[in-house]
């Protein structure tokens, strides 16, 4: 069960780090993140967690 929780966290934190970036950037309109530059670092930093998350949890499922 460990494994699944931490996949699903893990994509979940890139699917939103991935959003805040695009928005931080300006790509996405229609939000009070839109063109702010705090959104656009912290989306990769978010990101990169789901990317390390999603890997512990791949290699906790191949055991």
């Amino acid at each position: 069960m460990r494994g699944w929780l931490m996949l699903t966290l893990g994509l979940l934190a890139l699917v939103v780090g991935a959003v805040w970036t695009v928005q931080g950037l300006g790509y996405v309109s229609g939000s009070v993140m839109t063109d702010e530059p705090l959104w656009a670092v912290l989306g990769p930093i978010v990101a990169l967690v789901g990317l390390v998350t999603l890997w512990l949890g791949l290699r906790s499922r191949r055991r």
